[in-house]
């Protein structure tokens, strides 16, 4: 049996069609919003909706850990627009559109932080399969999958703007995961809260790994864990007792799947 996994395709319609050629399935682990494209600037929905000129802007303000300064610039961009939140709905649901289309079936797919997980049910189809909470037998194995990412303790996030994030606390995506019981194969976008699994290289500094998945990996002890979200990982495999942890990789990038053979 073979199952390619793919996560982080930020918008990459291209590769992401070609991502199950050869495998039995194909499992995606999110993120297939392009929102903020920090390599083309022009791309993503604040590229088309902004201009490269601002985003530029913004991504500079990101990286310089502006936080402050960040939501003050991103609040008067939204607040130039005549209704920002269906702006933004129609251009996810034609990115949706275009990525659901080229999913190969089966595909197992669950969402990540940049997607809509509200807007998933209108494209699931015969062979595509939207699963959140859930578990599906593939080849034998139990796949269980939770989505989204999780809240840092203490933040309260913007419900009232334009573009909401899939976000969790720890004890609501804990319970998504308990929901499961016992599987072979745990599926989520966000790592365990390893340091070397959570640390991204590139933007230097550690993203919010899942304490809860980790608690799980360690009692259940699945065969495999698989994850995205962080795009430059310190480390893209660590094993935990019996289990294997993987970053399938930053796939709007690499354009190549993760394989799991059995």
């Amino acid at each position: 049996m073979r199952v390619h996994v793919v996560s982080d395709v930020h918008g990459n319609a291209d590769a992401l069609a070609r991502a199950g050629d050869g495998a039995d399935a194909l499992v995606v682990l999110g993120d297939l919003v392009d929102f903020v494209d920090y390599y083309d600037h022009g791309r993503g929905i604040l590229g088309r909706v902004f201009g490269a000129e601002k985003v530029e802007v913004f991504a500079r303000l990101r990286r310089g850990n502006g936080g402050a300064e960040t939501v003050r610039y991103m609040r008067s961009l939204w607040e130039g627009l005549d209704n920002a939140a269906e702006v933004v709905r129609e251009a996810v649901l034609e990115q949706y559109t275009e990525l659901f289309a080229a999913m190969s079936a089966p595909t197992y797919a669950t969402p990540g932080n940049v997607d809509d997980p509200e807007l998933w049910p209108l494209f699931a189809r015969d062979g595509v399969h939207v699963l959140d909470g859930a578990v599906a037998e593939i080849g034998g194995l139990r796949f269980g999958f939770a989505g989204g990412a999780v809240l840092d303790r203490g933040f309260v996030p913007n419900r009232r703007g334009p573009w909401r994030p899939y976000l969790r606390t720890e004890e609501e995506f804990g319970a998504a995961l308990a929901g499961l019981g016992e599987v072979d194969v745990l599926c989520t976008h966000v790592p365990p809260a390893v340091p070397d699994l959570v640390y991204d290289v590139v933007a230097r500094r550690a993203e919010r790994g899942s304490t809860s998945l980790l608690k799980v990996i360690e009692r259940d002890r699945p065969r495999w864990s698989v994850f995205g979200h962080v795009h430059q990982p310190l480390a893209r495999r660590v094993r935990l007792g019996w289990t294997e942890c993987v970053n399938v990789g930053h796939f709007q990038r690499t354009g190549t799947p993760h394989v799991l053979s059995w």
